[in-house]
């Protein structure tokens, strides 16, 4: 086992039991469509290029007939970034050593109607602490009181915080979340921050608490959207739009997505890693 000091271990419990939280809320979902769906949880370990014991994770993934495919996963990992990309890295470039706890969710659903949706929240050391994170939401099929809902939700808890500042958070999702060589958005946006850092240990409370926030306002939006939509009937044309969709999902992923390249250049479990690829999706 790694050992962690107070914040590591306080960022590593918090996300930790958020993950306990949101497959527990996903399942009962599950359940209330008929289905007996269950998380498979496949615990993973990692090593160092040196050899040391660099810690691991846990990838989540259940598979039924509201979720068709959601992955929800932890990681706490450490130990030294190559030369190279730790100069990509906030305050990595002069010391590779590193550090990083996080909890990182992705759902695919099985109706078109239902936004797919991603959340991710994360705490880095290198020479320097911080926290990053956001969460965004997308639908195939758009509704605006969706949009307004799940933007409200992070709006309000982003105004309940110092660090919180939803009009610059959202403008860095969508800028973020933008698929350049389709020119594009991703989806209808939601917040991104990052570099969050922390100067004492009141700014790691507060940093955590916010971030603690963040998951809580996912939490109680995006599982009543999915209540609401999990029933409605789809065409075969809805169906074929939401499969060519995600296939612009699964192309930013792979081309542009920052969590995607820092888990494989740090040597993390494939499957954890590409477990945000939807199950089926199509290109034209």
């Amino acid at each position: 086992m790694m050992e962690l000091d107070p914040q590591q271990q306080a960022a590593r419990t918090t996300f930790e039991a958020l993950r306990d939280r949101i497959c527990a809320e996903f399942e009962a979902i599950e359940r209330e469509a008929g289905s007996d769906a269950a998380f498979d949880y496949i615990p993973w370990d990692r090593a160092d290029d040196s050899g040391a014991e660099g810690g691991g994770g846990v990838r989540g993934v259940i598979k039924g007939k509201v979720f068709e495919k959601a992955g929800v996963n932890v990681s706490t990992v450490g130990g030294a970034f190559n030369p190279d990309f730790a100069q990509t890295i906030h305050g990595a470039a002069e010391d590779p050593s590193f550090f990083a706890t996080g909890i990182s969710l992705v759902a695919h659903m099985a109706n078109p109607h239902v936004p797919a949706v991603h959340m991710n929240l994360r705490f880095l050391n290198t020479t320097k602490r911080w926290f990053g994170g956001g969460a965004d939401l997308n639908p195939p099929i758009p509704y605006k009181e969706d949009t307004d809902a799940f933007h409200a939700a992070l709006f309000k808890a982003c105004d309940a915080h110092d660090p919180g500042d939803y009009e610059r958070f959202s403008k860095w999702a969508d800028d973020y979340f933008w698929i350049p060589h389709r020119d594009v958005a991703r989806g209808v946006g939601g917040i991104f921050f990052d570099h969050l850092e922390i100067e004492g240990e009141d700014a790691f409370a507060k940093h955590l608490a916010f971030a603690s926030h963040v998951g809580d306002a996912f939490l109680e939006v995006f599982p009543a959207i999915v209540r609401k939509r999990m029933g409605q009937d789809f065409t075969d044309e809805e169906k074929a739009r939401q499969l060519a969709w995600r296939g612009r999902y699964a192309e930013f992923n792979l081309v542009y997505d920052r969590g995607t390249l820092f888990g494989l250049k740090t040597g993390g479990n494939i499957e954890a890693i590409l477990m945000s690829l939807p199950p089926l999706a199509t290109w034209e």
